[in-house]
C-alpha cells in the first residue's frame, strides 16, 4: 500500500473534496478537516494543510496537487501548436448543470490568451471569467455541451459520472473536429480517469477521437486545456445565474453541508418534484438534506 502526503492550500482542500462527490465520507479524524474512502485510496485533510494519500491509487489521485504551478507553466505546450484540449465543470457541484468544452488553439491564439491571463479556471476569480468569457468564445474555434440537471438524472440510471464525462469529452472532440474539418496532432485532455478505461466507456459511440494524450493537472501545462476549462466555467457560471433567476433563489455552488441546507430551503419553496431540474440527485447531499 502506497501513502503519499502533500501540503495543500485552503483552496485546494476544499477543490480535493469537491472532486469526490460520491467518496465515502469517514468520522473525521483528530485535527482533521475531513476523510474520503475511495474504491483505491483513502485521503484525509488536516487542519495544518497536509493531505495524506493511503492506497493503490495514492499516487494517481495526489499527483493532481503535487508541484502545481501558480501560473500556466506552457513549457510542453510551447513547442505543440496547434492544440485542442478539454476540460469539464460542474462535476463537483450539487446544483448546476455539467459543462464541458473542447478549444483549438494556435500559437497566434496563445499569444493573446497569454496577454488575458488565462490559467486553469480554477485559479481565475468568477468575475475575471465572466468579464473575459465572451472574448474566447468570439474568437477560438471551440466547441462546449451543457448536460443540464433533468437529462443527467435520467441518464445517471444507466452511465455512472466518469462515463458521462468520457462520452461529453469525446463529443465536444467529435463536434470541434466537424468545425475544423481535421483536428491537430496534439489532443489533449485533462486526466480524470485512466485512458483504457476512457476509451472502454466510449466502446458504443459512433465516432471515437483517437490518439488522445491524457495528464492530470493539463490546464496548467497546455493552453488549450486551460482555455476550455475558462470557457465551460463561464457556461456554467452563465446557466448557474439564470438558474437562480428562474427560480428567485440563491442557490449554493460545491457539494459542501452548507448545500444539505440550502437543498431543504429549496425544497420548501418548490418542491421535491423541482430538484429534479436543478440538482444532481445521486450526490449524498440529498439524503443528508433529509429528501
Amino acid at each position: 500500500m502506497s501513502t503519499v502526503s502533500i501540503t495543500c492550500t485552503k483552496k485546494q482542500i476544499d477543490d480535493l473534496l469537491q472532486r469526490y462527490p460520491m467518496a465515502e465520507r469517514r468520522r473525521t479524524p483528530a485535527y482533521a478537516h475531513w476523510q474520503l474512502k475511495l474504491s483505491d485510496c483513502v485521503i484525509t485533510a488536516y487542519e495544518s494543510g497536509k493531505v495524506v494519500f493511503q492506497g493503490e491509487g495514492a499516487n494517481f489521485h495526489a499527483s493532481s496537487y503535487q508541484n502545481t504551478p501558480n501560473q500556466l507553466t506552457d513549457k510542453i505546450a510551447s513547442i505543440t501548436y496547434p492544440q485542442c484540449g478539454s476540460d469539464e465543470v460542474g462535476t463537483g457541484d450539487y446544483f448546476g448543470p455539467v459543462c464541458v468544452c473542447a478549444a483549438y488553439v494556435d500559437e497566434e491564439h496563445a499569444n493573446w490568451l497569454k496577454t488575458l491571463g488565462i490559467q486553469d479556471s480554477k485559479a481565475m476569480k468568477d468575475d475575471t471569467i465572466l468579464t473575459i468569457g465572451n472574448q474566447l468564445i468570439e474568437r477560438l474555434p471551440y466547441s462546449l455541451l451543457i448536460l443540464d440537471n433533468q437529462t443527467y438524472n435520467r441518464i445517471h440510471d444507466q452511465y455512472n459520472m466518469v462515463a458521462i464525462k468520457s462520452k461529453l469529452h469525446n463529443q465536444a472532440f467529435v463536434h470541434l473536429k466537424h468545425k475544423l474539418n481535421e483536428l491537430p496532432k496534439h489532443i489533449i485532455i485533462d486526466q480524470f480517469v485512466k485512458k483504457e478505461s476512457y476509451y472502454r466507456y466510449l466502446k458504443q459511440e459512433r465516432e471515437v477521437i483517437q490518439g488522445i494524450h491524457f495528464e492530470t493537472k493539463a490546464e496548467n501545462k497546455y493552453m488549450a486545456v486551460a482555455a476550455a476549462s475558462v470557457i465551460a466555467r463561464f457556461a456554467f457560471l452563465k446557466a448557474f445565474a439564470a438558474m437562480c433567476e428562474k427560480y428567485d433563489f440563491t442557490f449554493l455552488k460545491g457539494a459542501s453541508t452548507k448545500v444539505d441546507q440550502n437543498i431543504a430551503d429549496f425544497v420548501r419553496m418548490h418542491g421535491k418534484e423541482a430538484l429534479y431540474q436543478v440538482a444532481k440527485l445521486h450526490f449524498a447531499n440529498t439524503k443528508k438534506a433529509g429528501i
